[in-house]
């Protein structure tokens, strides 16, 4: 029977999560509709809802959910709004969202106030901020879970959700990895004006509860990673508050060993990831992507706390020069053997078949604490 999925996306990085399963679910006979907002629509952070309008037979709907400088709240109000007034005249069969975002609180809000079914995208994840609050609220207010590993359907099933609603699958954005990205590492280089073979990415995110300090954290790692006088690719970070005193970091880069990007394309991402020297930041792809890859990483700061089980990856404090160059000197160039603790690949296909099964679309949508 077809059915009609919603995909709410208002990040790159939810995006890379939530294409294989929308390309799945649309190869099986259902109708797919992406509901785009946040980041995806800011210039200045590469305004990558052209990637989303680039997959085929699939529905975008776009909707400004913020300006610069909105706080969160005001931004979850705008949201909730939006997409209430979308789902209220379009009454989608599913509404897939994913993660911990603001955006996807909104959506799991309005999903469980309309009796519309939904489903979390790897919730039952740990992160010591406050995304992971975010995240443990989509999965109470959500009717099934797509999950990463046996970790996460433990703690959804200790959030009292019944087993039968929690599908491990893994995690998405691997179905991607594990197959050749489609492009060339030179092409890649052309494509993005990157002058060196030889280089780390790295990726530093804003944590929203530590604003006051974030500044001088981007400042203590970039200045470790100049230093080290290592060439860098950088990928830009999101648009959460604190994000400005990172790009006033990054603006004072020097040019000739740091290429800075607002985004990449997703193929060319992976094919980036591929064969680099190592990855540093507190991006998720550095404690998940880069594992299944065999990519040393240096996981810094709190934003990704608990959520790094590979023996691949170090963790250490953005003032911790020492360990960042001790890592650099270390890692740089070496590869480990890949991590499968979050799937091998194969989470696309999970998903159909969950989809497949009768009993996934006749559980009530009344929940019920399950001790």
């Amino acid at each position: 029977m077809t059915r009609h999925l919603l995909f709410l996306t208002g990040t790159r990085a939810d995006f890379g999560k939530l294409e294989p399963l929308a390309i799945a679910a649309r190869d099986a006979g259902h109708r797919v509709t992406f509901f785009v907002t946040g980041m995806h629509l800011l210039d200045r952070y590469g305004l990558t809802v052209n990637e989303v309008r680039r997959l085929s037979g699939v529905g975008v709907h776009e909707f400004l959910n913020q300006r610069p400088g909105d706080p969160q709240d005001v931004i979850l109000a705008k949201t909730v709004m939006g997409f209430s007034d979308y789902v209220t005249e379009n009454r989608p069969d599913l509404i897939v969202i994913h993660g911990d975002r603001i955006e996807a609180l909104a959506a799991s809000l309005v999903a469980a106030t309309n009796y519309i079914r939904s489903a979390h995208v790897e919730g039952g994840e740990v992160s010591g901020t406050i995304d992971e609050v975010f995240r443990h609220c989509c999965t109470k207010l959500c009717a099934c879970h797509f999950v990463s590993s046996e970790a996460a359907a433990r703690r959804v099933m200790a959030l009292g959700e019944p087993e039968e609603t929690i599908h491990i699958i893994g995690s998405p954005e691997l179905d991607f990895h594990a197959r050749p990205s489609g492009v060339t590492i030179d092409e890649v280089r052309s494509r993005y004006e990157i002058p060196f073979s030889d280089y780390g990415i790295a990726v530093f995110h804003p944590v929203t509860s530590e604003q006051d300090s974030i500044g001088a954290q981007a400042a203590d790692l970039f200045g470790a990673l100049e230093a080290s006088g290592r060439n860098f690719v950088v990928i830009a970070p999101n648009n959460d508050p604190g994000s400005a005193e990172i790009f006033a970091v990054l603006d004072r880069l020097p040019k000739d060993r740091f290429r800075v990007l607002p985004s990449m394309r997703f193929a060319h991402f992976s094919e980036l990831m591929k064969n680099a020297a190592c990855m540093v930041g507190n991006s998720s792809a550095g404690v998940r992507e880069a594992p299944f890859l065999g990519l040393p990483s240096l996981d810094v700061g709190t934003r990704q706390t608990n959520r790094a089980e590979a023996p691949s990856v170090i963790a250490c404090k953005a003032s911790d020069r020492a360990v960042i160059l001790d890592f650099l000197a270390g890692h740089w160039g070496r590869r480990d053997a890949p991590h499968q603790g979050f799937g091998q690949g194969t989470a696309a296909g999970r998903f159909v078949e969950a989809l497949a099964r009768p009993e996934f679309w006749q559980r009530d949508l009344q929940k019920a604490f399950r001790d």
